[in-house]
């Protein structure tokens, strides 16, 4: 996947990503801002992962987790604090949805405070169905 606009580029090549800018990005999220280095390193190589970039900086992120036939779950989106308010989060997950791997595939994600984003390229809420497992140890 690949996407050119407003001199931003949006791709999934892993070798573009900037480890050092997610684990920033992360540490002053509300759902990730306790995860340790190994950890996203982790779920970065076990997930496929888009990054948004400008002049080679990068200023958004988003993983996903996905088995590739039934389904995907969408997390760690963000966009850069001094980029905000561009449509550049628009850009992003209308390029996840629209991108020929996952358009066929059930998307979930949790937030707290996007749901309008979101629900703009159909997602639902449906806080009725799921359920949640905390691991032991954190």
């Amino acid at each position: 996947m690949r996407y050119e606009f407003d001199e931003l580029l949006i791709s999934d090549e892993k070798e573009l990503l900037q480890i050092d800018v997610i684990a920033g990005f992360l540490s002053r999220s509300y759902w990730a801002n306790k995860r340790s280095i190994t950890t996203i390193q982790k779920s970065i190589e076990a997930s496929l992962c888009v990054g948004v970039y400008h002049d080679r900086k990068q200023i958004g992120f988003a993983r996903i987790v996905t088995d590739h036939a039934t389904m995907y779950w969408l997390a760690d989106v963000y966009v850069d604090e001094d980029y905000r308010g561009r449509s550049i989060g628009k850009k992003l997950i209308e390029t996840i949805t629209n991108s020929e791997d996952l358009k066929d595939l059930v998307g979930i994600l949790g937030t707290k405070d996007a749901h309008e984003l979101y629900e703009q390229y159909g997602f639902e809420r449906d806080a009725a169905r799921f359920m949640r497992r905390a691991p032991e140890n954190g």
